[in-house]
């Protein structure tokens, strides 16, 4: 039976591993059977996919790519403080776009990222979501992503 990893690198996706912190924190927490990732944004090989708010100087497509990539860095983060065949699925996603006030295609964007789940977690992969729009995010990212996976079993 194929694992969550397996379903992705069979789509054509990487897992990568935990992207360093970027400030003082650390990339995930396990609190009993939930782990907390602290907000993950589109990094490739220790680079933003892309800078700048959306659609202006981001497409809402590139947008899109960049949110997926988000929660694939967000699996990583949570396979740094679990084993990975620990991980059941995603709980909980709250996506940021950076934009103008006149923007309103938030869901569009994160749908990307959703998506990412449910190919890796099938039903257990469906998480309550939260999109908020802002006005800029850190290193002038146009996503940002925060998840909470639910785990089992012990440390």
């Amino acid at each position: 039976m194929p694992t969550w990893a397996d379903r992705l690198v069979a789509a054509g996706h990487e897992v990568p591993a935990v992207v360093p912190p970027v400030a003082a924190y650390v990339p995930a927490k396990r609190a009993g059977d939930l782990v907390f990732v602290a907000g993950q944004l589109p990094f490739v090989a220790g680079k933003l996919m892309a800078t700048g708010k959306v659609p202006s100087e981001v497409s809402i497509e590139l947008a899109a790519s960049c949110a997926a990539r988000a929660a694939l860095n967000g699996l990583g983060a949570v396979a740094s403080v679990v084993e990975p065949d620990r991980i059941e699925g995603i709980v909980n996603m709250t996506g940021f776009v950076a934009a103008p006030d006149s923007f309103l295609d938030h869901p569009v964007i994160l749908n990307a990222a959703s998506e990412i789940f449910a190919l890796a977690f099938g039903d257990a992969g469906a998480h309550a979501r939260t999109a908020v729009g802002v006005t800029a995010l850190p290193l002038d990212s146009p996503v940002e992503l925060q998840i909470v996976a639910s785990v089992r079993g012990d440390r």
